[in-house]
């Protein structure tokens, strides 16, 4: 498997630009322009355009013509993402509605004031899964990785509004994992994903969309270490202006101080999360947003 590079393509003049379009003009103008972006994209970014074509192709099954026009339709599905996420992190909020799967077991979990994991995916709308649980008034910190842009990240910052939510950057140092340590003895939640890992991560093999690929420990580990509740959590796009949030039941890794069981509980963790990752994505084919060769397969 080709790993990823923790790298986001764009810069702090697209998105400032991109804001400007949503306050002034409206999310609508932005949709329309993107699509040319796509155009752009699907025939300059080789690695992104097959890595999606692989995905439609040969673990999804389909031709050669259809692969492509999904491929487009991808690009533009992700560049709409990314603008819903710019709109509401910048307060622009009212044009957009939500229906929830699981969010009284989220309220229980905010409610036993323990802290948690929300373990997410590339999926759909990764980072709005975070934004939408102020409803539960209880911090939520996002885990980002900011190989490439911090300045972006430094600017989303200063455009958001919800004070209740905040970023914790993933560094070379590891100084992140103190920030995490403490927002979880805080009794915080941390939204973290759980389909993407950095060189020297630990992971674990598991069969997803019938082909083998590799999936991070990490967010699991540190469930068992701070002996926090894991949730699985999905933000999915289904209109223009609408979102699904998916949500399941809180669960503790149990016994996982004891060395013997604790690899044994971490694989059957990690393999319920990709249990219900495979779910989402095979509901909702097109907003698979991992581009790069996820897959051990690469011929």
């Amino acid at each position: 498997m080709a790993q990823w590079e923790g790298k986001t393509r764009g810069g702090v003049t697209g998105y400032k630009f991109f804001v400007f379009i949503i306050r002034k003009i409206g999310v609508p103008f932005a949709y329309f322009f993107l699509k040319i972006v796509a155009v752009y994209f699907l025939f300059s970014s080789s690695k992104a355009y097959k890595a999606i074509f692989y995905y439609f192709n040969r673990i999804h099954g389909y031709g050669k013509i259809k692969s492509f026009f999904s491929t487009y339709r991808n690009f533009c599905l992700l560049g709409k993402v990314l603008v819903d996420k710019i709109a509401i992190l910048s307060g622009v909020t009212e044009r957009y509605t939500y229906n929830f799967d699981g969010e009284d077991q989220l309220r229980k979990l905010a409610e036993a004031n323990t802290g948690g994991i929300l373990v997410n995916a590339h999926v759909g709308n990764w980072e709005i899964a975070g934004q939408l649980l102020e409803r539960l008034n209880t911090r939520i910190n996002i885990l980002m990785y900011d190989a490439e842009h911090k300045n972006i990240k430094h600017y989303l910052s200063n455009v958001l509004e919800q004070k209740n939510v905040g970023f914790i950057i993933i560094r070379d140092d590891i100084s992140h994992l103190e920030k995490i340590r403490d927002a979880l003895q805080n009794k915080e939640i941390i939204a973290m994903n759980g389909d993407r890992y950095m060189p020297g991560n630990r992971t674990i093999t598991c069969k997803f969309l019938g082909y083998e690929a590799e999936f991070p420990v990490s967010p699991f580990y540190m469930a068992g270490k701070y002996n926090v509740p894991v949730v699985y959590v999905f933000a999915i796009k289904e209109t223009s202006s609408h979102y699904h949030f998916f949500a399941s039941a809180p669960r503790k890794l149990e016994n996982f101080n004891n060395f013997k069981t604790r690899e044994i509980i971490l694989k059957n963790t990690v393999n319920e999360y990709v249990a219900e990752l495979e779910k989402i994505v095979l509901k909702y084919p097109m907003q698979w947003f991992n581009y790069y060769n996820f897959w051990k397969q690469t011929s």
